[in-house]
């Protein structure tokens, strides 16, 4: 059994809050990329170029597991996949917009300014086809120096045309899921982090991890 802590490799402060929450349930001890220093390189921007969220993942979870030195690793990558869009914008999500540099909000206007110009085209296009379904979708990797282990997490919501709420982050104002009673950005953090297709994802491998003895 590994004892930790263990490294949240994220430098999304979104994310970095969801997931301890998600920890604490399981009473684990975490630390951050800061806490650690691991200092951003230019690199990083090159990991999630795989064309699944899976494989992302497991490149995040390899790369900063290395870095660290050897703490034991998590890592995720996540999107929303809208169907009037074909999918898009998939593992593309956090860069879809093209925008380089700025803030984490501000790269996340840029995204939802994209989706909303999207949306409004394929309604255009596709009439009575159009649906306004989608689907936020999670992969959470797990490394140490035994292993390595990846779940996956859906779930299923749709795209409003404008923005609810002022929490969350990323496309969370525009997705909105009936389980979760709203928009991510309208639910509260005990709630995202109980049903979220992240929570799943850690979920699931947290309880796998501590069934096979190694947290």
């Amino acid at each position: 059994m590994t004892g930790g802590p263990f490294l949240l490799a994220t430098r999304s402060e979104g994310k970095l809050r969801e997931l301890r929450e998600i920890f604490a349930d399981f009473r684990l001890e975490v630390v951050d990329l800061r806490a650690v220093k691991v200092d951003r390189r230019a690199e990083e921007d090159d990991l999630e170029r795989y064309l699944t969220f899976e494989e992302n993942a497991l490149a995040k979870v390899r790369y900063f597991y290395e870095r660290s030195g050897g703490i034991p690793t998590f890592a995720d990558d996540s999107g929303i996949c809208v169907d009037a869009l074909g999918g898009e914008p998939g593992v593309y999500s956090k860069r879809w917009s093209g925008r380089e540099g700025g803030t984490e909000a501000e790269v996340d206007l840029a995204n939802n300014d994209k989706l909303v110009q999207m949306m409004t085209e394929a309604r255009a296009k596709q009439g009575d086809r159009f649906t306004d379904a989608a689907r936020y979708v999670a992969a959470a990797a797990y490394k140490d120096a035994g292993i390595e282990v990846v779940r996956r997490g859906e779930i299923i919501g749709r795209v409003l045309e404008q923005p609810r709420g002022s929490g969350g982050f990323g496309y969370d104002p525009f997705f909105e899921a009936p389980e979760l009673g709203g928009t991510f950005a309208e639910s509260q953090l005990r709630n995202t982090a109980s049903v979220s297709h992240r929570s799943r994802a850690f979920r699931e491998l947290l309880t796998a991890l501590r069934v096979e003895g190694r947290i």
